[in-house]
């Protein structure tokens, strides 16, 4: 499906690919990548899904670069739980989603473009289909995801501050 605008995905494609995982870029505060982070711990890293299905939609990953969810240690696999649940909590109160999709993808055959672990969480909302999708097969993002992720920075602090 695709977008309206698409806060310049073009010139993301055609531009020189950064050498290394995106992730692990991103995590290192590489100036190859757009980095997203709206919060982090000592394992995990939330970020902004560059290119988002609907506002907030959030990817979890690691630090420690991973291909598979089984390959996580027991310290990885808590904070990615508290993570998810974090993230359900933010995205409630930022943007009063109808539901979420919340998953992995694990190998290029199920979509996983990426070859380092994420989880999306992904916001939905009842009647999210409008007159572009069903006409024209476009998607309209209702928020530029720079403002996204400054309004989610904000939240995310205050979620951890609060968890503490």
């Amino acid at each position: 499906m695709d977008y309206f605008f698409s806060f310049n995905k073009l010139g993301y494609l055609k531009r020189k690919k950064p050498n290394g995982c995106i992730l692990c870029l991103i995590r290192d505060g590489s100036d190859e990548v757009d980095r997203l982070v709206v919060a982090e711990t000592a394992h995990v890293v939330i970020s902004l899904n560059l290119y988002p299905y609907n506002p907030g939609h959030l990817l979890i990953f690691s630090k420690r670069h991973v291909t598979d969810i089984r390959q996580l240690d027991a310290i990885e696999r808590k904070e990615m739980d508290r993570a998810t649940e974090v993230c359900l909590n933010v995205l409630d109160r930022a943007f009063s989603p109808s539901g979420f999709n919340v998953g992995y993808n694990i190998g290029l055959a199920a979509g996983a473009s990426i070859e380092h672990l994420h989880m999306h969480i992904i916001p939905r909302y009842q009647n999210e289909i409008g007159i572009a999708e069903l006409v024209g097969g476009k998607r309209v993002l209702v928020q530029d995801p720079k403002d996204t992720l400054v309004l989610l920075q904000k939240e995310f602090a205050a979620e951890w501050h609060d968890d503490q």
